[in-house]
Parts: structure tokens; sequence; C-alpha cells
């Protein structure tokens, strides 16, 4: 009497095996062609599979391959029948959860070839869906030689070497057994996949269909001969870690299945392993994955949106009440010892014994062939969208029918090189985490497209909820990591690997992006919940609207501006002169790509705010009014200077810049590329506005309650090489005095708070650390007694500011004004209200006064600063006093180099906790 040795090693994964088929060649042309042109015409297109045949069949055969024949017995005898139904209870709910998630996902909308690949990367990205993608193409890969080094090891166990009782001695070789023999072997069944795969999907689909008849055929024998064989001794497998030789088979009794129903764990006999709950599971879980196995070929169905849902619950359905009845008929029938013994046990208990045999051999070949052609769809797709440039061209040939040959050749050929492992045990695990990993990135897909509440996210499938998204994720990864918790790492960290270098080396895709849904739905929320009565003067920060009349010259203020808005709103604003109503379209539109390309290009945060409007001044009204929203709005306005200073192209010369539109080529004719800086040249004639209307500009934001801060020579300002200056040689100057009023000596009203509070916020950002702040206090000699250096440090110190504090004596310039007016000065009653206006007797500064103060400025000893902070008076209340305010202001600045003048009307500071 011969001994039989297990037909598969109990940890042979049974992976889902996915596959997936393009539906047709992308750019076919349909034409209305006569009867018979239509008749040639449909025979050379690839035929669609229907719900059964696409989607029933494979789904059944990826659940079940050898677990139903080989593992059942092994469930029950380890973990009792109560246990083995919580297992299959709490598994089949895992994969329910994401059963729905899938059926939501491919009702939304037209599936193209890719199956869980392509649901992935059309709704969480090409970065999530290429590293996914590329993880199913490995684990389909390494489960297609898993299937057929498992197939090679079943054969061997039937027609290899067979021993006697005693083990001691060979006593028949039917096939020669070795490594390159197995070796062999296995190349052999994978031709046959391979020739099934390469005529395509339809063959595939009656090859399969002629494997799930004989499978069927397999399972009804099973059934019938737990009912019609009588009861009798098994002969066990030989193993070194038992020593029982025979086992019962009983046939329907109480006390067997008494015997059965409590969990009895004991050592594996083909690997000494002692079993646990999770062991167990983990193997039991491996029967209940393969449910993407029919939505993977979306691809090759008549109706996709149809055919899925159906299909994928008709089978998952089928397969639980399958491996239910199993296991009851199981522990009503068969001694434990026999199930713990021997796993191939239902081989001896069928009415014909190879019957089992050729189960087994049917359903692992449909196991290998399936992961070969869900192998070569997912490379197809991979190559299809590009996601890797072209290093995976040659992947998108394809024959006439459309079937990728090229990329099946090469599955076939990275299928053969994991056959040279001969073993794959230690693979087995990982490829299984594999699909977890993808399964759970659907439930993440489905998810996602339910929070982002998207009006095109209906899909007619409504049977999931957020709710059962996340059971599916969760049970997904906690399978993961019980199965073997190094490998789930693993795995994540090579997904994480793959998606960063996706990100940085992918074209951009025109899929739509969901991480951009989700972020409009919680901004959206939170901008809401941002209530402007809630603001408190602790947590003010700035936030900017810059106006830049043309890029090309202020790049140099749009990054120092950048770098002063302490993480707050920064908003580029632009206007363009013109009447909608007289024009064909909006120009605006076509401008808006070149504004964000500048953004990316300067690699500063900040928003794009273009107007069109009649006039400057109103377009800095219109802006001012509607930038931002909610609590997320500009309190600050930035101008640049009006002079007579020759703007300097900064884009031409910045080497970022080169390209198309700096160089005059126009825009790029490649739509997949990022738009060229499409802006006009620097201006050689007039303005656009007078100095009348730039100072009402400054008196309207001031009126609305903004900060306004002018900002002058920033049209030369680099950033780099003003920030490259060795240590100890950044210093940022800070005049918190009004100094166009010779008798100002206040330095704590809200205008001076606001300069020192700007020079802070500069000094705190990252690039700016080294800078060191000088503040200067004009004094004159006898009118301070109260000690002015030392209030200001008292006030620094509560304020928690570092600054050097420099006491300037300007009494030789405030004599120039008191000699030329001939008197002592007016009577101040609000010394506040006075330092925050435009000194009334302004028109009566004179020049050589306002020089002398530029002068003062100017000749500071030490290196000179960075940057200069200077107090900006109100605009005279008498509108014809604007040309004299302005013209004291360039005097005032004249030659200072990059300088701003800052009025600030917001209480910014608190010594408060």
């Amino acid at each position: 009497m011969t001994e039989r040795t297990p037909l598969l090693h109990y940890r042979l994964s049974t992976s889902v095996n996915e596959t997936e088929q393009r539906s047709s060649p992308v750019g076919v042309a349909v034409e209305r062609t006569p009867a018979a042109s239509r008749r040639k015409a449909s025979k050379s297109r690839p035929q669609k599979l229907s719900t059964f045949f696409g989607v029933v069949i494979p789904t059944l055969l990826s659940m079940f391959s050898v677990v139903v024949f080989l593992r059942i017995g092994f469930v029950v005898g380890q973990c009792g029948l109560y246990q083995t139904f919580a297992m299959l209870l709490v598994a089949y709910f895992i994969i329910s959860m994401t059963v729905l998630s899938v059926c939501a996902i491919s009702t939304n909308g037209a599936l193209d070839a890719g199956g869980a690949y392509y649901m992935i990367s059309r709704a969480l990205g090409p970065e999530f869906g290429g590293s996914l993608g590329i993880m199913f193409f490995f684990a389909n890969v390494c489960g297609s030689a898993l299937y057929v080094l498992g197939l090679v090891e079943a054969v061997l166990a039937t027609f290899g070497v067979q021993e006697d009782v005693s083990g001691l001695s060979s006593t028949q070789y039917v096939l020669p057994v070795g490594y390159w023999w197995s070796l062999l072997y296995g190349t052999v069944i994978l031709l046959v996949c391979l020739l099934v795969c390469l005529v395509g999907a339809h063959i595939y689909a009656r090859a399969t269909f002629l494997i799930f008849l004989i499978v069927m055929l397999v399972l009804a024998t099973v059934f019938i001969s737990f009912f019609a064989v009588r009861p009798h001794m098994v002969q066990l497998p030989v193993s070194n870690y038992s020593r029982v030789h025979s086992a019962n088979f009983t046939g329907f009794k109480l006390d067997t299945l008494l015997g059965n129903l409590k969990a009895a764990y004991t050592v594996d006999y083909t690997t000494g392993t002692m079993m646990t709950f999770a062991t167990v599971f983990a193997v039991m879980f491996n029967g209940c994955t393969g449910i993407m196995a029919g939505s993977n070929m979306s691809g090759d169905l008549k109706s996709p949106s149809y055919s899925i849902p159906r299909g994928t619950i008709t089978a998952v359905i089928f397969t639980f009440i399958t491996y239910t009845l199993l296991s009851v008929l199981v522990a009503c029938s068969c001694e434990r010892l026999l199930l713990q013994k021997d796993y191939s046990f239902l081989q001896d208990i069928n009415l014909w014994h190879p019957f089992v045999i050729i189960g087994v051999y049917s359903s692992t070949l449909s196991a290998a062939m399936s992961n070969l052609i869900g192998a070569s769809r997912i490379l197809y797709a991979l190559a299809r969208d590009e996601l890797f440039g072209r290093v995976l061209s040659p992947a998108k040939k394809t024959s006439r029918s459309g079937n990728p040959w090229v990329s099946v050749l090469i599955s076939w050929f990275l299928v053969q090189l994991v056959l040279f492992s001969g073993k794959l045990n230690t693979i087995a695990s990982i490829v299984t985490i594999f699909f977890l990993l993808v399964y759970a990135a659907v439930d993440l897909a489905c998810l996602a497209l339910e929070w982002a509440s998207a009006p095109n996210f209906r899909p007619t499938f409504r049977y999931f909820t957020w709710h059962t998204c996340v059971l599916g994720i969760l049970g997904c990864g906690v399978m993961m990591f019980l199965i073997n918790a190094i490998y789930a790492s693993a795995s994540i960290a090579f997904m994480l690997l793959l998606l960063l270098v996706i990100h940085y080396l992918s074209p951009t895709s025109s899929w739509g992006y969901i991480s951009q849904a989700l972020i409009f739905h919680q901004v959206r929320k939170y901008l809401l919940m941002l209530d402007v009565r809630k603001d408190h003067v602790k947590f003010w920060r700035p936030q900017v609207l810059l106006m830049v009349a043309n890029p090309r010259g202020s790049v140099g203020l749009i990054t120092f501006i950048n770098d002063m808005k302490k993480s707050g709103l920064y908003v580029l604003g632009h206007i363009t002169l013109g009447d909608l109503e007289s024009l064909p379209s909006d120009p605006l539109q076509s401008r808006y790509d070149s504004w964000l390309s500048l953004v990316d290009q300067l690699n500063i945060k900040a928003f794009v705010n273009l107007t069109l409007a009649d006039s400057v001044r109103h377009g800095v009204q219109h802006l001012l009014f509607i930038s931002g929203l909610g609590g997320m709005r500009p309190n600050t306005l930035v101008l640049g200077f009006y002079d007579d200073c020759t703007p300097q192209d900064q884009l031409q010369d910045a080497p970022a810049f080169l390209g198309a539109a700096v160089d005059g080529l126009g825009p790029s004719q490649d739509p997949e590329e990022p738009p060229g800086l499409q802006f006009p040249g620097l201006r050689t004639g007039d303005r656009d506005l007078g100095p009348q209307e730039y100072v009402s500009i400054v008196a309207d934001a001031v009126k609305m309650l903004k900060n306004v801060a002018l900002a002058r020579y920033f049209g030369h300002f680099d950033r780099a090489d003003v920030l490259n200056q060795p240590r100890g040689a950044l210093y940022v100057d800070v005049w918190p005095l009004n100094l166009l009023r010779p008798d100002s000596s206040s330095y704590v009203d809200t205008c001076s708070l606001f300069l020192l509070q700007l020079a802070c916020v500069l000094n705190m950002a990252r690039a700016w650390r080294r800078a060191r702040l000088r503040l200067f206090l004009c004094v004159e000699e006898g009118r301070s007694p109260q000690g002015p250096e030392e209030k200001l440090g008292q006030l620094l110190r509560e304020l928690r500011m570092s600054a050097d504090v420099f006491m300037v004596p300007w009494d030789h310039v405030v004599a120039l004004h008191w000699q030329r007016q001939g008197m002592t000065g007016p009577a101040v009653e609000d010394e506040e209200d006075y330092a925050n206006s435009f000194p009334s007797n302004a028109t009566r500064l004179s020049d050589d006064y306002i020089r002398a103060v530029n002068q003062l400025v100017l000749q500071r000893p030490g290196p000179p600063p960075a940057v200069r902070f200077l107090y900006l008076p109100r605009p005279p209340a008498d509108t014809h006093r604007y040309p004299t305010y302005l013209h004291q202001l360039e005097l005032l600045t004249r030659d200072l180099g990059p300088t701003l003048l800052i009025h600030g009307i917001t209480p910014v500071i608190t010594t408060d906790l």
C-alpha cells in the first residue's frame, strides 16, 4: 500500500487573479457601411463578454482556486465549526465592504481597460494609481508563477516519486523529479498559458468556461460523495511531524459533529508550525479573495456598469454558500484527526479519486492563466497612461483585435524569471498583501469620492456609504498585518516610494485629482467656520494684496512680500483696462494660466486675482472688495512706488524663466506641457494712471480700513544676492517715527507699532532669521527728558522683539524747518491723530528739510541695510495736495534702496498672554 504527500503546502497563496482587457484599439473610427461591410468589420472587432462569462466565471474560479479542495478540512480541523463560521463571516464581511466600493465606482461612468488600476488612478490621481498599478502588476506576475509551481507540485505529488508506507525507499518513478525537471514542467505549463493569452480574451473566456464546468462537476461529486460513500478508514500521508498513519471517514454522525464543534489547534504536519487563530484565518482568507477578477475584465465586457455589480455579488454569494455547506458536511462526517493530518482527504472520500485531482489541476491552471492575462492588461494600461515615460512604450502595441501581445510577452518573461526561484512560499504572503493593499485603495477611492460630494459622483449602485468604505479599509489593513506585519509595512513603504517617484517624474494628467475635490470641500467648511467676529489681535497675521502692473519688473517685490506674509493670505492683483461690453470675450481668461505658471516658477504661496476695469483706481477698489472669502480677506494693500525709475525685465534675466514665452516664440504647441509666461513687454511710454489717481488709491485703501505699504526700489531687488550676504552683514532698518512731522516724538501710535510688527514678521521668516533689526529713533536734545531709549527698550521687551535701538539726533534737521517757518510749531491736542495724518503744515515743508531727512536716513553709520521700513503719513484730506504729498514722499525715499513706506491702521500688537 502506498502513501501520498500533500498536494500543496498550506501556505500556498490563493490570492486574487485579476484580469483585465482593453476593449478596442484607441482611435478606431466607426463608419456606416453596407451590410456586407458591416459584417466584415464586426468580425475584425474583439467580441465582448457577457456577465456570466466575463465576471461570474473569472470571479468564482479566482475565489475557489485550490482552497475549496485543499483548505476546508484544514480550517475545520484546526478551528472547529464554530470558529470556522466566525472566520467566514468576518472574512466575507471584509470583502463585501470592498465589493460595495467596486460596484459603486464601476457604475459611476464608462470603464476602460485596467480594472482596479483604472478605478484607482481615475479617482485618486496618477500617483496612487501608478504606484498601486505597479504593485498590482508584480502581484499578478508572482501569483501566476505561484500557481504554476503549485500545479507542478500537485502533478509530481500524483505522478512523481511514490514512497511505501514506511517511507524507506522509492518504489515507482512515473515522472522524473528534481529542481530542473520541476522548472521544465513549469515552463511547459506557462507556455500553454502564454498561447491562450496571446490569442486573446475571448479564447481565454472559453478556456475558463471549460475549466469552470470541470470545477463545478468536481464540486458536485464532492457533495454527492458525503452521502454516497460509506464510512471507511483513510490512510494518512507520511510526515516527519506526524506518526499517525490512519483516520476515519465516519459518515454523518452526531458524535463526529460534536467532536468538531470547538477549536483544537495543533502542529501543522507539513511544516511543524503550531497553528493559531491568526495563522489559520490568514490561510482561509486567501480563499475569500478574488473579488476583482470580474471588474478587471472591464475592457472586454459588453456593459461593465451592468455586469460588474451583478456578476461580482453573485459570485461572492455562491462561494460563501459553498464554503459554508462544505464546512458543515466536513464537520459532520470526518474525524478531527483526518482533517488535521490530511489536507487532501477529499480525494479519498470521493466517488472516483481522480476527480479531486482533476479539480485541483483545473483550478490551478485557471488561476495561473488568469494572473498572467491580468498582469499583461495592467502593464498595458500603465504603458498607455505614460506614467513612466518611454520606459513602457513597447507595451502599448496591440494586435488587430486589440490584444496587447507585447504586454503578454513581457509578463510571460517575468513570470518565467520568477519560476527559477523554485519555491514561492515566502513570496505568497506578500503577493496576498499586495492584493489587499489594492482592495484598500479601491475602498479609499470610493470613500474619497463620497466625502468630496462631487456632483458627478452619482453611481447607479447606491448600496454603500462612507461607513462601508471605512470598514473595508480597516478590514484589509488588519488582514495585511495579520498575515505578515513585516511584509505589510514593506509593501506600504514601497507604495509610498513609488508614489513620490511618480509625483515628481510623471507629466500632469487630465484625469482629475480627488485631492482637489477634498480640499475644496474642507476649505469651504472651514471658511464658514472662520468667523470674522471672533478675530483677536493676538492671532493677527498679514494678509496682503500686492498690485502688480507687469510681473516682468516686479519679481523682486513679489518674492520679498512672500517672505513677509507669515502664513497669511497672499494675493497677486492685476488690472486690465477695458470695457467688457465692447470686447468679444473676457481677455483675462487667456492670461490666468500665465500668472499661475509665474506662481509655480517663483515657488511662492500666492493666489492670483485679475480684474477688468475702466481705471486703475476702480480696479483696485474691485480687488479690495472681492478678494478673499469670509475671514480670509486682505488687510494690507501693497503698491509699487510712483516714480520715474526705468523697470528692469527680471524674467528675461532669470534662467528659470528662459522658455518659449520669454523668447517671444509664442505658447507651446504641446497641450500637455504647462503654459508659458505670456506677459507683455515693459512700458516705454505713458503710464495708465497719474499721480493724483495714485494717491487717491492710497486714500481709498485707508478709508476701507486697509493698511497700506508703498514699495520703492524693488525693481532691482535680488532676493538671492541679499540673503547670501555673510553672517552679521544683513540688516533691516526701521524708522518708527513720522519723519514728515518735524515735531514728531511719538513712536507708540498704531502706525508705529504696525511698522514694528511687519519688521518682526519679516525677521521671523526662515530666510531672514540671520537679519538684525535696527531701530532708529529721532530725538531732539532736551525734548525728551523721560529717556525714550529706555522706554523703547522696555516696549520691545514686552513685545518680545529683538532689535538694536539707536538714538539719532536731528536738531539740525528740524532747525531747517523752523527757520523757514519762523515758528515753534503748531499746538497739538491729539498726538496720535495728528501723527497719523498728513501734517497741516505739509505744504510749508521745504524741500531742503525733506532732503536733510533723506540724508539723515541714508548716511547712518554701519553697513547699508537690505531693506528699510519707513513711516507713511495718511494722505491729506484736501485732494489738491496729493501731488505735493507724492513729491515729498519721493524726496524722502530718494536713493535709499529697497524701502517700504508703511501706514498701519490695524492694532496688531498686544502684551497680553
